[in-house]
């Protein structure tokens, strides 16, 4: 055998080398062009998998095909409706109201009177009887899993929402007496409102009467300074109103999906201002809205470089003071993720936790979980690799969806068939400010919070180590709203299930948003409120609302009657406002910089 000279391996090797390298510049890694395709098709469906919806549907139709006596009930159902409807056609001739319609306590859409009159009240118990059926032929399907049944009464909904018929111009009576009184005129000025949308939606502008409520002029107007910054973050120190001031000041941890100042709105619905006028020292942080370069910026960098940085910053304010801290939607839930990594490191700074809309659970986190799995994840993940963040916009459609009739299909009626405008109010100019989301931090969310549930399964670890809730010790206020559709109460009610310390639940009237920001000068709504001292037993969540009596008005006073409670009595004037080094003078003045970032 004649022997190889050792040159030649080296040779060959270098050979291979230059092969690949030739390969690689012909042949490109042909899975990003996956990723691209992908994240187009994720900004067509708003961020949706037409995979998730398609799977739902076939495995509901293959399931009923092969369900006779599901089929057969479905036929007696619709016989037996169109028998009672037809019986009941006659009296709904002399005016009679269908009870189905008339008593949905939340179902606005046949609430005009005209929808009382012949033949309009017909329409609309034909369209209730259908809505019925359809929701029955969904359910209790024999083979279909209860995720897909949930599923499928969602989609169900969206679709049965489309027909609906205050949606159809020529079945409303109230476009049909509008059309009549105006000749028509009513579609002219719908189609100058289109318009108008369509070019705004094209600039990125903000909707129709948006200009008026400008930051800094007519939103976000409490005063303060900003006397922190870094490349996440502000802190917002708000000047004192009255001579003394509580001893534990309050830190407000906004969600980053919008910006602060929903809890700064005008000044008669600023949640900030009403605080300070009744003795407390606020700091409040304004995040910071990312871009493109933001994409590595993680979910624990919020916790790092906003809930604890804040503190460390107020630490400094007012030294060896405790501090009470309260976060909504989004920055509850990284409050809570701070306060037990805390409470794990023996760190004693909080005297008290509020979560306003806040889940630590996310087992039951209503329809926004139907269509949530791992195909719908890598969705947007691919999307947002394509843009390095996740809009607010192309968040919006999903929520949007989780209350069509009143979000879509009424307002597309109200602007574009009817011609009028709702008024513009500062929590509407607020909702359309839009942000964005980085995209490891949206994925970490998505997949540790939502998809895995790791925090309230005691999973969910921080700088390499778990964290329990039941370490938390301080009290816990937390407030819920009945018509969340985004953090339904029951879910956000969970969290007495995790914890030990005394909690205080307040359950009140509204929506996500709604219910939050409800000023006691208003007088508007009711809510619910208990507390569970610490060792006291489970009570679940249906029980707990038919035992806590409705009290009428804004949950915002006992809340403060809570703080006073939680707080020593030492009363003292208000800190010096100052730079985070103290020496230095404040920043900026509030509501700061990154408030404006677009």
């Amino acid at each position: 055998m004649t022997a190889i000279p050792p040159e030649q391996p080296k040779a060959l090797e270098l050979a291979r080398g230059v092969v690949d390298n030739a390969q690689a510049a012909i042949f490109p890694d042909f899975g990003n062009l996956d990723r691209v395709l992908r994240a187009i098709a994720a900004r067509a469906t708003q961020g949706i998998s037409p995979r998730v919806v398609a799977d739902a549907w076939f495995q509901w139709a293959s399931q009923l095909a092969g369900a006779p006596g599901k089929q057969l009930d479905l036929a007696i159902r619709a016989w037996s409706a169109a028998v009672s409807f037809a019986l009941w056609l006659p009296h709904a001739a002399r005016g009679g109201i269908d009870p189905r319609v008339s008593d949905g306590n939340e179902d606005r859409r046949f609430k005009d009177v005209a929808w009382t009159y012949w033949p309009f009240n017909a329409i609309a118990s034909a369209h209730v009887i259908m809505e019925e059926w359809w929701l029955e032929a969904v359910h209790d399907v024999p083979g279909v899993t209860h995720r897909t049944e949930e599923e499928m009464r969602f989609l169900t909904r969206q679709a049965l929402d489309v027909f609906s018929p205050p949606n159809i111009p020529w079945l409303n009576p109230t476009v049909i007496q509008k059309t009549a009184r105006q000749l028509g005129f009513n579609f002219v000025q719908g189609l100058v409102n289109w318009s108008e949308d369509l070019e705004r939606q094209f600039s990125g502008g903000p909707p129709p009467g948006a200009e008026a409520f400008e930051i800094g002029r007519d939103v976000a107007v409490s005063p303060g300074k900003v006397i922190y910054r870094n490349d996440l973050m502000e802190l917002i120190q708000y000047l004192p109103t009255t001579e003394q001031v509580f001893a534990e000041p309050i830190l407000i941890v906004p969600a980053w999906i919008l910006k602060y100042y929903i809890l700064d709105l005008s000044p008669g619905n600023s949640l900030v201002r009403w605080l300070v006028a009744q003795g407390h020292t606020v700091f409040m942080v304004s995040w910071r809205n990312p871009g493109p370069s933001d994409r590595d910026i993680g979910l624990d960098d919020y916790r790092r470089q906003g809930v604890m940085a804040a503190l460390d910053v107020i630490s400094r304010v007012e030294p060896d003071t405790r501090i009470h801290a309260c976060g909504y939607c989004l920055g509850g839930t990284i409050l809570t993720i701070a306060a037990a990594t805390m409470a794990r490191d023996h760190d004693n700074r909080l005297a008290s936790i509020t979560l306003l809309a806040a889940q630590t659970d996310f087992a039951e986190a209503g329809d926004l979980m139907l269509f949530l799995d791992e195909r719908q994840v890598d969705l947007l993940e691919d999307l947002m690799w394509d843009q390095g963040y996740l809009s607010t916009r192309q968040m919006a459609g999903a929520f949007q969806a989780l209350r069509s009739n009143e979000l879509v299909w009424s307002r597309i009626v109200r602007d574009y068939v009817l011609g009028e405008r709702e008024k513009m109010t500062d929590l509407m100019a607020w909702n359309a400010d839009q942000t964005r989301m980085p995209a490891r931090m949206h994925s970490e969310y998505l997949r540790g919070l939502f998809l895995e549930n790791r925090l309230s399964a005691g999973r969910f670890a921080v700088e390499g180590r778990v964290i329990a809730m039941r370490d938390i010790t301080v009290p816990i206020f937390v407030v819920a709203t009945e018509r969340d559709h985004i953090a339904p109460w029951r879910s956000v009610y969970k969290v007495s299930l995790f914890t030990n310390a005394d909690l205080t639940f307040v359950l009140t009237s509204g929506g996500h948003n709604v219910g939050i920001v409800n000023p006691p000068e208003r007088e508007r709504g009711y809510f619910r409120i208990s507390t569970r001292t610490q060792g006291q037993r489970y009570m679940d969540p249906d029980t707990w609302a038919a035992k806590a009596g409705a009290k009428d008005g804004s949950w915002w006073r006992a809340w403060h009657e809570w703080l006073v409670a939680a707080s020593s009595k030492d009363r003292r004037a208000p800190p010096v406002i100052c730079g985070a080094a103290s020496e230095l003078a404040p920043l900026a003045d509030a509501p700061g910089l990154y408030v404006h970032m677009v």
